[in-house]
């Protein structure tokens, strides 16, 4: 006869089990067992629940698949108001909230303060009773929020019992407060999914976790990577911390997932420039925040200060500059690049975001504006990452009033009025005339960048302004300009026409690498350009040079080797290189300047990411000379990412991810100097 006690137990211990593992792998990123482990525990829980039905329990691990859609949620009345935060947008800010409430407590009091990010996703309320999740709620109101239990038990983080590991007492009753959020690479892989299927998007992962958890089907919440940080406890009976630090520290024992991005400041001046250092650095963040949440450390001081409104005194918001806004697109123009691509582009009712006016942001492709439906007229969001350029995110059709207007696909090129066309197998729409005069401004621009021939004063003004007149058909003509061409030209001094031909001058002799970027040869930037060079130290080389040659490259891939033989094989390429040739630009590389004694950095792979002390060129360059190889991206070949300020988030947690040891400049100086 079987021992249903047993059985019960098991049943417990098994719960208990899987319990702490999922605590070790979604809270503290330590699993102690493989997956094939957690799945055979998890399976053995799932058959007795299925054998043993009376000994069925709402907080089993096993609930978190979701459960039996609800007609509606109930309201919820909180235990106590949860508040609101005022906000902070600069050090003026915080230093008026400081001196606010030190008039309010008793002079000579000292504070401490607690900084933690401000997740961008949806509040939620979590009881317990006797170390049970019993009841889960919105935050609504403040005082009255919607019963969400169902949908929060699927959160894997989420402790359905507490606490998770062995020796911490629990109150009879706690109410903790946390934020649901959807991490960033999580949203982008499940904003894929749905499109692939034909469903739905969303704007941005905060939209994402709320509409998630408002969801009244439990089991599509179970399938969106939704995960929790908690950070308060709203009541409790019995001994809990009294201060903000130590009950992080205690939320984390009980088995709270708790942000590992918190820090205490008895100074606040130190305070002031941490929350600053953090604007550049946001998008190292594996979630959206939209800000730091700064507080009186001690909470009994936070208790005495009270609260103003719906916000508390004893905190506030640190807002970082907004990077969405909502505005008018008052029209779509088109952009002509040097490669011919037709590139659409939003004209926009100017509108402050990230700490500049918006005017024009970017709409990708035209693919791009048909899939989004996105409508000359549209109120739209447009987003801001970081410093690069905004980007239309799509319309609010929700506003629409039927003015709206659709945009028609281009027939002609607007620069020129020539034929279109779009490649099969590709996004992107080309003009076909290679006398088009903007792709002719975006040649010449290119090849006199920085990165590429290096010719100071000869920007995209300068060289609307050269082919205009005339002047320029092609990037070779550069150096048959003469002086008295240049001086007829509006802007254009004996100092400014003298410094221009100097620098046209000096760019004869630019490595080769400079050169064979600054062609414009698709799929051929600045590390495809080096690599290049190191097998085919001459221009007649690589034009010599088959697709297999390229292909036994490592990093050429053949979208790249395609592109580069069909460069070199067009007439028209071949004669502008037989000018740049009489032009006198340099056709070959020169001897290596290290010599292989030197190549202590042979065998590695590097990444950089953020800004360096030399510009990035100098950096890639000194890597290659002691006989590195640099990648644009993160991958499992990567040795090293190598770290300057103000890193780019997608190369940041890539690394984290794969656990590719992060470097500085200076340790890379000290590594290739052995």
């Amino acid at each position: 006869m079987e021992d249903r006690e047993a059985i019960r137990r098991r049943i417990e211990e098994l719960r208990r089990e899987i319990e702490f593992h999922n605590y070790r792998y979604y809270v503290l990123d330590a699993p102690v067992i493989s997956d094939a482990e957690y799945d055979r525990l998890y399976r053995e829980l799932v058959e007795l629940e299925r054998t043993y039905p009376e000994f069925a329990s709402p907080d089993s691990p096993t609930q978190k698949v979701g459960g039996e859609p609800l007609d509606r949620f109930e309201r919820v009345l909180h235990p106590a108001p949860i508040l609101s935060l005022e906000n902070a947008f600069g050090p003026d800010d915080l230093r008026a909230w400081r001196d606010r409430i030190l008039r309010l407590l008793p002079p000579g009091t000292r504070l401490s303060y607690t900084v933690e990010p401000k997740i961008d996703g949806l509040t939620v309320v979590l009881h317990y009773r006797d170390g049970r999740f019993v009841l889960g709620a919105t935050r609504g109101n403040g005082e009255v929020g919607e019963d969400i239990t169902a949908n929060l038990r699927t959160i894997r983080g989420l402790p359905l019992r507490i606490p998770v590991g062995d020796g911490e007492p629990v109150p009879p009753y706690i109410v903790v407060r946390g934020e649901a959020y959807i991490p960033i690479e999580a949203f982008e892989d499940m904003n894929r999914r749905l499109a692939k299927a034909g469903e739905k998007t969303f704007a941005n992962p905060r939209n994402a976790a709320a509409g998630t958890l408002r969801q009244l089907d439990p089991g599509i919440v179970a399938r969106r990577p939704l995960r929790l940080w908690c950070y308060a406890i709203v009541v409790a009976e019995g001994e809990v911390p009294r201060t903000q630090w130590e009950t992080l520290e205690y939320l984390h024992r009980l088995g709270f997932p708790v942000v590992r991005e918190r820090a205490r400041f008895d100074d606040f001046e130190e305070m002031v420039d941490y929350c600053l250092s953090w604007i550049p650095r946001r998008d190292t963040l594996p979630f959206e925040a939209d800000g730091l949440v700064i507080k009186v450390d001690d909470l009994s001081v936070q208790e005495q200060l009270g609260v103003v409104g719906k916000a508390p005194r004893g905190a506030i918001a640190f807002k970082f500059p907004a990077r969405e806004a909502t505005t008018r697109l008052l029209d779509i123009g088109i952009n002509v690049g040097r490669t011919g691509v037709l590139t659409p582009y939003a004209v926009l009712e100017p509108v402050e975001l990230a700490g500049a006016t918006i005017r024009k942001a970017t709409l990708h492709n035209f693919d791009y504006i048909r899939e989004k439906d996105i409508r000359i007229g549209d109120r739209v969001l447009i987003k801001r990452s970081g410093d690069v350029i905004p980007y239309v995110v799509g319309p609010i059709p929700d506003l629409r009033d039927g003015s709206e207007r659709s945009f028609p696909w281009p027939e002609t090129c607007p620069s020129c009025g020539g034929p279109v066309v779009r490649p099969a197998g590709e996004v992107a729409v080309y003009c076909l005339n290679p006398a088009c005069p903007a792709q002719l401004v975006r040649r010449v621009e290119y090849y006199a960048s920085r990165n590429c021939m290096d010719i100071t004063g000869l920007g995209r003004q300068q060289a609307d302004l050269l082919v205009r007149e005339g002047l320029l058909h092609d990037v070779a003509d550069l150096y048959s300009l003469r002086r008295e061409d240049l001086l007829r030209l509006e802007g254009f001094a004996d100092k400014a026409a003298d410094n221009l031909l100097r620098a046209i001058e000096a760019s004869k002799d630019r490595p080769l690498a400079r050169l064979v970027q600054a062609l414009g040869i698709r799929h051929v930037g600045g590390t495809v350009a080096e690599l290049l060079v190191r097998h085919f130290p001459s221009i007649e080389a690589l034009a010599q040079a088959t697709e297999e040659d390229l292909l036994s490259i490592e990093g050429i891939g053949p979208y790249t080797a395609q592109a580069v033989v069909e460069w070199f094989a067009d007439p028209r390429n071949r004669a502008l290189l037989e000018k740049l040739r009489a032009a006198g630009v340099r056709m070959r590389e020169a001897p290596a300047a290290v010599p292989a004694a030197a190549q202590t950095l042979a065998g590695r792979t590097f990444v950089i990411t953020g800004t360096l002390s030399r510009p990035r060129e100098e950096i890639v360059a000194y890597i290659q000379a002691h006989g590195g190889q640099v990648s644009e991206s993160v991958s499992r070949k990567t040795d090293y990412l190598v770290v300057g300020e103000s890193p780019g988030g997608t190369k940041y947690r890539r690394a984290q991810e794969l656990g590719i040891p992060m470097i500085d400049e200076a340790t890379l100086r000290r590594m290739a100097e052995g």
